[in-house]
């Protein structure tokens, strides 16, 4: 994450959002409640189908799958929940635990000639007879008896295809092909049962097919009213593989672009006006090209500035401090777009012409920290501050580095050395109270933010991060007359306005009086002014899954991975669109269950 300043709120709302989804979750079914509640402990069910209570699990004395040591030599098992726990077996059954496992399969003759009784009452002695070999991890000899179940059986049942499929994913290899056939027809028999769900995702797990894993595993978790701990946690492992991969493969497709206006901006605002380079007399063409990237960088045209400066940098820049500065824009434009390596060299090519040139030296300590390595990053800042003590920005973003890191003491000091070298940079003030408040100290934190309010009385990020503070605080009615300060003095910018303070808004609003309406609203208003801010997508997916409006939030998680300009934000985006839609799935697979999934969330919540 680059040192960004605090009006880039985008990652911290988008945090925000999500968190607010696991404090208000009324109506959130599977998609964030597996991830944010979890289960409750795990009892393997003693019936042949459909999950029970856990009260009811305890008194058929059924419990939790054992985890001690093994035996020297014994063969694990991998569906620890096997045949053996499908039924209670009678006490005549226990007794027959030596009985040779050795059988003949029945002559079509034999069949015919016997009664439906006698058939159900030889399936039934074949099954015992698996369930005990199952016991003795004997799978091979297990299945084929589980195969005469079947065989014979005068109608179909589905716990002999789920025993079965429980030999299969324990042989070695396990055959997940065979296993997911004989969950296929279970469950086409008892749609309900949750061991054949399971084991149908374990297997499509094994086969790489995680989508389907995900679907499973989820309907098993809801199925069993999110008290199965075992399936919850396979939820969130099939989710983590899935988005991991899916993420991994996006970004490696993804052509760079640039994130969205509010981000852009946000992040060229956090430096410090500065006089344009100096040129030869007449400018040479490079040097007009040049001078017109920068004229669209204030005017906050940010395309056609990163246009410019590509073109300005293939022609004849007349002087070193003119070909430093494009080169630090490049790099800053390649750093937005996430093309970190190229970024790192434009600037260090940037200072190489120019060594005392402080700004491109904080940028690189900006990729440093995107790469994970602060050492770097401060060896940076130390060779800034030796090319120029004096240089406030040099402070301010070494403050940022040290808040992301939480040493919130020494960036209060560095914000404060920032300040003392030119007090007329809004940033320094506001992100000096964030880290007074972040360090507890309440009192310092609003009067900073009281003084700040006072001297920029026209800006409107003290009135969106006081306002921010605010709702921190639960004070709702005084967070949302800060946003709506700041909506009203963005609204009079020359340029495009920033958005954040209207969807902080909304989150106010939702959170103050449960108003989706209104929260969805303001969400959509900021949308409308920057169609490409992730922080109001996000929010407007998890207000469209609050309503049930599930695909709708499939919709809206796709667009905001679209947005996500670093892996972390792509894999939450991700995560939520997968999880919804398996929910989704769900739905359209046991529709009557709709009504009590709901109720089932709302005692969640």
């Amino acid at each position: 994450m680059p040192p960004t300043p605090p009006a880039d709120a985008a990652p911290g709302l988008i945090d925000r959002v999500q968190s607010f989804v696991s404090e208000n979750r009324t109506a959130l079914l599977v998609g964030a409640a597996v991830l944010a509640a979890g289960g409750a402990a795990y009892y393997a069910s003693s019936s042949s189908s459909s999950s029970s209570s856990g009260a009811e699990r305890k008194k058929k004395g059924s419990s939790k799958p054992t985890s001690g040591k093994k035996k020297p030599g014994a063969k694990s098992v991998k569906d620890a929940d096997g045949p053996i726990l499908e039924e209670r077996k009678p006490k005549a059954v226990a007794e027959e635990s030596n009985e040779d496992l050795e059988v003949v399969a029945q002559t079509p003759e034999a069949l015919a000639a016997m009664s439906v009784d006698e058939r159900k009452e030889l399936a039934a002695s074949y099954k015992t007879k698996g369930n005990t070999a199952y016991t003795s991890k004997k799978f091979a000899a297990a299945a084929r008896l589980y195969t005469l179940a079947i065989e014979v059986s005068p109608k179909p049942e589905p716990v002999y295809y789920s025993n079965r499929a429980a030999c299969y994913i324990n042989m070695t290899p396990p055959l997940y092909d065979k296993v997911v056939e004989d969950c296929d027809e279970a469950l086409k028999l008892d749609p309900n049962y949750v061991k054949a769900l399971n084991r149908r995702a374990m297997a499509l797990e094994g086969l790489q097919r995680h989508v389907e894993a995900l679907r499973d595993f989820t309907a098993a978790t809801i199925l069993d009213k999110f008290t199965n701990q075992s399936a919850s946690q396979s939820v969130e492992r099939v989710l983590k593989k899935l988005t991991s991969a899916k993420a991994t493969e996006i970004l490696a497709s993804r052509e760079p672009r640039l994130p969205s206006y509010t981000f852009v901006s946000a992040y060229f605002a956090a430096f410090r006006p500065r006089a344009p380079p100096k040129v030869s007399e007449p400018p040479s063409t490079g040097d007009n090209t040049l001078l017109l990237a920068l004229d669209a960088l204030k005017a906050e045209d940010y395309p056609h500035a990163l246009s410019l400066v590509n073109e300005a940098l293939g022609q004849d820049i007349s002087t070193k401090e003119a070909r430093a500065e494009a080169l630090n824009l490049r790099g800053t434009f390649r750093f937005l777009t996430g093309n970190v390596a190229e970024a790192q060299t434009d600037l260090q090519d940037s200072i190489n012409l120019l060594p005392s040139f402080t700004q491109s030296l904080v940028k690189v300590a900006s990729v440093h920290m995107e790469q994970g390595d602060p050492s770097k990053a401060f060896e940076a800042f130390d060779a800034a501050i030796a090319q120029n003590p004096d240089d406030p920005d040099i402070y301010y973003h070494r403050g940022q580095v040290l808040f992301i890191m939480n040493e919130f003491g020494d960036a209060a000091e560095n914000y404060t050395k920032s300040t003392s070298l030119d007090d007329g940079f809004v940033f320094s003030h506001i992100q000096l109270a964030v880290a007074q408040y972040k360090s507890g100290n309440l009192a310092n934190s609003m009067a900073t933010f009281r003084r700040t309010l006072k001297s920029f009385p026209n800006r409107s990020e003290p009135q969106n991060y006081y306002g921010e503070l605010l709702l921190d605080q639960s004070r709702f009615e005084e967070a949302v007359e800060k946003f709506e300060k700041a909506v009203e003095l963005e609204s009079n910018k020359p340029h495009h306005p920033n958005v954040l303070p209207l969807v902080n808004k909304g989150l106010a609003i939702y959170q103050w009086k449960q108003d989706l309406g209104a929260a969805e609203r303001c969400c959509t208003e900021a949308l409308g002014i920057d169609p490409e801010c992730e922080a109001a997508v996000a929010t407007l997916a998890q207000l469209s899954l609050q309503q049930g409006s599930i695909e709708k939030a499939v919709e809206l998680f796709s667009r905001q991975a679209d947005l996500a300009r670093s892996e972390p934000e792509l894999v939450s985006a991700l995560t939520y669109r997968y999880a919804s839609e398996a929910q989704l799935e769900f739905m359209k697979t046991y529709p009557g269950m709709a009504a009590e999934l709901r109720a089932m969330a709302m005692a969640m919540s």
